[in-house]
């Protein structure tokens, strides 16, 4: 496969080949409903692990339960409910002071130690992302860490993480990101020669020892008719997350994984979904240490790259939820 393509007899958008066959609405049902029987131990992405630098805090409302995660004194990751229990403050608003978080209220000190009825979670930083357990939202059996995707090192990749808010359940987004056979059709400035090599079309209620496996070639956009063709990986590791990882062409061995995590519900009552996506990308090309080292000038595009792609996603995801919860949802 090459590394770099030219395209120089583009089909017109409404003349690619349709797809609409083989996105068979019981085979991506099949997939989410497997991939909803896989153990997450009760972990929920919070956000980026770069947020947590200095006096840095994440806090985020996880399927209603207010959560707010910094580093300590000793810069070990602590997190814990984001109520103060004395008065009900909402420590989001508090400032971590050295590593303790001071209630804005009435001053509580927290340094990730049990304090006037305050207790801390289980909170894991995997090196890009920062997660939390809550094992009374879950009803799991809890793990003593999330599943964390194989990705590139860290630090010899570049990475970058998106985050969008939409009115869905996290069903809906896994199912979008189920469903490869719409990238060419409903993101044509990003994607071009998408077709799926295999796709997985066993019994929805076959819940199997390893994540289901989409093959997918896809030429991704880079400038006028310029494309990258690449072969990738499509898997769903836990209820909540799924990962598009590159085995053949540009940047093999890199990564894209998509978090998705129930928020609470929005003014109308609809419910709302946090996707925290994770772009850990490599390279085994000797100028790939230049692009690391331009990684600040570099996340911002990356990130408004992910957003485009996302504004239609979430309206996407957002679509299904409200078929499903009036009943019209096809199928």
């Amino acid at each position: 496969m090459p590394l770099l393509s030219l395209r120089r007899r583009a089909v017109p958008w409404e003349r690619q080949r349709s797809t609409w066959r083989e996105a068979r609405p019981g085979s991506i049902a099949g997939a989410l409903k497997r991939a909803q029987g896989r153990p997450s131990g009760n972990w929920y992405v919070v956000g980026a692990s770069r947020s947590l630098s200095g006096d840095g805090k994440l806090a985020r409302t996880v399927a209603g339960q207010e959560v707010v995660v910094w580093r300590g004194p000793d810069g070990r990751l602590v997190g814990g409910p984001g109520i103060c229990p004395h008065m009900g403050a909402p420590l989001r608003d508090s400032p971590v002071c050295r590593g303790t978080l001071v209630c804005h209220w009435h001053g509580l000190a927290l340094d990730g130690d049990p304090q006037g009825g305050w207790s801390p979670l289980p909170v894991h930083d995997d090196g890009v992302l920062v997660w939390a357990r809550l094992d009374a939202v879950g009803g799991e059996e809890p793990l003593d860490e999330p599943v964390v995707p194989r990705r590139p090192e860290p630090s010899r990749a570049l990475t970058a993480v998106y985050t969008g808010v939409s009115a869905c359940e996290p069903e809906d987004v896994v199912a979008n990101r189920l469903d490869p056979w719409h990238g060419a059709w409903f993101h044509p400035y990003s994607f071009v020669d998408l077709t799926v090599l295999d796709a997985p079309d066993g019994p929805a209620d076959a819940v199997d020892d390893g994540p289901d496996a989409l093959i997918v070639d896809v030429s991704f956009k880079v400038a006028g008719r310029l494309v990258v063709p690449v072969r990738a990986v499509f898997t769903a590791p836990d209820p909540r997350t799924v990962v598009m990882r590159i085995t053949e062409g540009e940047g093999t061995g890199s990564v894209v994984e998509t978090h998705v995590t129930p928020l609470d519900a929005d003014g109308a009552g609809r419910p709302r979904t946090a996707v925290i996506e994770a772009v850990v990308a490599a390279s085994h090309r000797p100028g790939f240490a230049v692009v690391r080292r331009a990684a600040p000038l570099l996340r911002p595009l990356l990130r408004a790259a992910a957003g485009r792609l996302w504004r239609d996603d979430l309206a996407y995801a957002e679509r299904r939820w409200q078929l499903r919860s009036t009943g019209r949802f096809p199928g």
